[in-house]
Formats: C-alpha cells, sequence, structure tokens
C-alpha cells in the first residue's frame, strides 16, 4: 500500500512539475538550456540543451515577430480610426509579447 501510495506522489509531483514548466517563457527556457549546456561537463549534455536552447529562442523569436506585427496593425487601424481591431491587434501583441517575456 505504502509503495502505491508513493508512486501516485511521485506521478503527481512529476506533472505539477510540467506545470510549472509550462509555464516559463520561451526566452526564459532557452536561457535556462544555454546556461546548463554552458556548465555541462560533457559533450553529449552540452549538445542536448544547447539544442533545447536553440528550439525555444527560435519560438521566443517567431513570438517577437508576430508581436511586432500585430503592433504595427494596431498603429495602422488606430490611425484609422478602428477602435476594435486596433484594440484586437494590440491583445495580440500582447500575448505574443507575453510569450517572449
Amino acid at each position: 500500500m505504502k509503495l502505491t501510495s508513493s508512486v501516485c506522489a511521485g506521478i503527481a509531483l512529476t506533472l505539477c512539475s510540467f506545470g510549472a514548466f509550462a509555464e516559463e517563457s520561451h526566452s526564459a527556457l532557452a536561457l535556462k538550456h544555454a546556461q546548463v549546456a554552458a556548465k555541462a561537463t560533457d559533450a553529449k549534455t552540452i549538445a542536448e540543451h544547447a539544442d533545447t536552447a536553440k528550439t525555444h529562442a527560435k519560438v521566443a523569436d517567431e513570438h517577437l515577430d508576430a508581436g511586432i506585427k500585430n503592433l504595427d496593425e494596431a498603429i495602422e487601424h488606430g490611425n484609422l480610426g478602428h477602435t476594435e481591431e486596433a484594440k484586437k491587434s494590440a491583445n495580440e501583441a500582447v500575448k505574443h509579447l507575453k510569450a517572449v517575456q
């Protein structure tokens, strides 16, 4: 019975950890993995973490580009007096920029 409880507790803790990990931004994850790669002492670990860092950095870059595009749209719509469209574009920009943060 104790073994079953321990296993269940371990699974629950693992799942909670994944949830907390998913909340981090891509740029934070890129930095975290780059730091692990820089501190690693074997080539395989360095390569694995550098690859993961690169993947997160690329996703962060995509979000930054999308956020800039949305801000351009917000400016354009705002200058034309299109309040709802400008607001929608600004909100989309916030989502993308938060993903980068």
